[in-house]
């Protein structure tokens, strides 16, 4: 049967052939087809492969089809959770949460809503590594969930990769490979979950602070680098209150919820806090109705919540007083989220990896 999203021509004789055959009558050439709804096109050899995969062409197969790639999802699934019941160290860690927080910093619960949010692109990464070794019997793998919570293991401590390879019985390569594809592949399926803006910030019901429209707090961090190679970076990176002296730095910003609701990208050390966040985009969702409260390095932008200054040569009034301790009382939040920010090595201990990706 001749489907009518299949043209066929012959492109030797520049002419179309109303009916379907392997060569042209006229020069014996091979026919060539186009599907006219995926706009797909090849000889005749490789007709019937396209046939049967494409929704146009067989519409009537993509119910069955799509029966298929369920059921072969569904046991790749199991076979990874038959995987996680006996392969460590989930299987281990797993068994009480007081284990399971001491080496990631979530409880059982927790690693098991993070692995949700990222499960599907998980297990395609790890079916993928999978059938790469399918004929390796030397070449062991992790499961989807195991590469997720050794990963959290790696941010909560910061081991090397080296002393993480001897643990899991892996290749240094293996491991260095899989904590940069399940990092990334964490940053773009758990990140948006956790961490946005609120939707309408200016009319959510949401605690405030001092007064109703202060909605959101912004402090800057910083992450511990090793002193530059190159010395014309020392200026660039030079951070006062890096123990090494030199640092990234980034801005967190939190409601009153305490929850972190935005991260900048990362700034040589030296960056000020006014420029950080002039460029971070932040100040696009202030107005009269959503105003952040800040410390005295954001002084000089409208909507920015400072402490009062002293006059020169005078003294604050008892109102300055007390707004300033509001002021300071709410900015605490942010000071206690980078506080335990810093509980992950990765973020407390000084950082091992490169420092001009910025993007990483």
């Amino acid at each position: 049967m001749l489907s009518p999203q299949i043209e066929w021509n012959c492109s030797q004789c520049q002419s179309s052939i109303a009916d379907r055959r392997k060569y042209c009558i006229d020069c014996h050439s091979m026919l060539s087809w186009t599907c006219v709804g995926s706009g797909k096109s090849g000889l005749y050899t490789n007709y019937y492969r396209h046939r049967d995969s494409c929704d146009y062409c067989t519409p009537e197969l993509e119910d069955e089809r799509q029966q298929e790639m369920e059921q072969k999802r569904v046991s790749i699934q199991q076979q990874f959770q038959a995987l996680d019941d006996k392969q460590c160290p989930w299987s281990e860690w797993r068994r009480t949460n007081k284990s399971c927080i001491q080496h990631t910093g979530h409880d059982v619960e927790q690693i098991q809503q993070l692995y949700s949010m990222c499960e599907e692109s998980l297990i395609r990464y790890r079916s993928h590594r999978k059938e790469k070794h399918k004929d390796d019997i030397i070449t062991p793998y992790l499961s989807p969930m195991n590469v997720l919570v050794v990963t959290l293991w790696h941010l909560k401590h910061y081991h090397s990769e080296q002393y993480i390879s001897t643990e899991i019985n892996l290749g240094r390569s293996t491991v260095n490979y899989f904590l940069t594809e399940v990092i990334d592949i964490s940053h773009s399926c758990i990140y948006p979950e956790l961490i946005s803006l609120p939707v309408n910030v200016a009319n959510n019901r949401t605690p405030h602070g001092p007064e109703r429209h202060h909605k959101l707090i912004v402090d800057s961090t910083f992450i511990v680098i090793p002193e530059p190679y190159d010395s014309d970076q020392h200026k660039a990176y030079y951070h006062l209150k890096s123990p090494t002296n030199y640092a990234i730095k980034i801005q967190i910003v939190c409601d009153f919820h305490h929850r972190i609701v935005h991260v900048s990208e990362c700034y040589h050390g030296s960056a000020h806090d006014i420029t950080v966040l002039r460029e971070s985009g932040l100040l696009e969702h202030v107005n009269d109705s959503v105003q952040i409260i800040a410390d005295k390095g954001y002084i000089g932008e409208d909507y920015i919540v400072t402490p009062r200054k002293k006059p020169h040569g005078g003294e604050l009034t008892d109102e300055d007083k007390s707004f300033n301790r509001d002021i300071n009382s709410a900015g605490a939040a942010i000071e206690n989220i980078n506080q335990r920010l810093r509980t992950y090595a990765i973020l407390g201990v000084v950082y091992r990896g490169a420092i001009d990706d910025f993007e990483k």
